[in-house]
Order: structure tokens, then sequence, then C-alpha cells
């Protein structure tokens, strides 16, 4: 018969779990972002547009030497070593000092996996491969990292408006 589970055991496997959880995220969504390039190098001749969600979003596969709305193009090699430290800045974060509350630890993977999943295009490539475009507005076509980037400010946000104080009254 086994014995039932102390509950310091159980903090201390909770605790695991808590400092885990971000780094899963975090790869899921780099992984994620990464096939999605691979695919779009594979199947989407550059340029050429094909419609994905009509009147929503479509596709067409360009080549990004520039940060967003192509900032800085042709400086690969800056804004890859822009990458690689925030990057290291936020694993370290996440390492030693882990962020406290779901928007934020939520946000610090977000951006790791998009600042990691821009830089090794970056590296690999020259330039990052962007292939998602919005139809109903003129908006700079982007990637699955620059999403999850955009998903951080809002969890960063989200965090910020629970933290400010509460009016009595």
């Amino acid at each position: 018969m086994s014995e039932p589970r102390s509950s310091q055991a159980l903090s201390v496997r909770s605790g695991s779990q808590r400092r885990l959880w971000p780094w899963g995220v975090a790869l899921l969504v780099l992984l994620l972002d990464q096939l999605t390039k691979a695919w779009a190098v594979q199947h989407l001749p550059s340029g050429r547009v094909e419609p994905f969600l009509p009147g929503l979003l479509q596709l067409r596969r360009v080549a990004n030497s520039g940060a967003a709305f192509s900032l800085l193009s042709g400086n690969s090699l800056a804004l890859g070593v822009v990458s690689a430290a925030v990057g290291l800045a936020v694993a370290g974060w996440l390492l030693w000092r882990p962020p406290r509350g779901l928007w934020l630890t939520l946000a610090a993977s977000l951006v790791l996996a998009g600042a990691l999943g821009n830089g090794l295009d970056r590296w690999r490539l020259g330039a990052v491969v962007d292939f998602l475009e919005l139809v109903p507005i003129h908006f700079p076509i982007f990637n699955l990292a620059d999403v999850a980037i955009n998903a951080a400010v809002a969890c960063f946000l989200l965090d910020a408006w629970q933290q400010r104080p509460r009016r009595r009254g």
C-alpha cells in the first residue's frame, strides 16, 4: 500500500511545474513558428498571394531583412544580435527570478519564443520569413513569432491592469 503524498512533496512538484510551464509554452510557440515558416518556404512561391481566410487573411511569403514594419532593413546581423540578447535576458529572467502571476509569466514565454523564432531566421537565412497578410487593412506581412510578441504586449498590459490600485468608494 502506498503512503499518501506529503504536502511538502506536492508543493515541490507544483513549484517545479510552475517553473517549467513557461518553457513549454515558449518551446511550443517556437516550434509552431518554425514549422509554419518551413511550410511557407516549401509551398508558397515568394510574393504570390494565396487566399486563406477570404476577406480576412491571405498568405504571401516575403523575406524581411528588417524589424517590425521593415524598420532597419538590411541589418540582419545587428537585429540577430538584438534577438539573441532579448532571448538571453528573458531566459535569465525565467531561470533566476521567475515572474509572478499568469500574465507576466505568459508574456515572458511569448517574448522568448518570438525573439528566438525571428532570431533563428536571421541567423540561418539572413532575413525573417513573413507570410501572413491581413486583407481588410493595410498592415505589414507577419509570422507567428510576431503574433507571439504582440500577444506578449497584451499580456504585459493585462498584468499591469491587474496590478493597478483599486479605488474604494
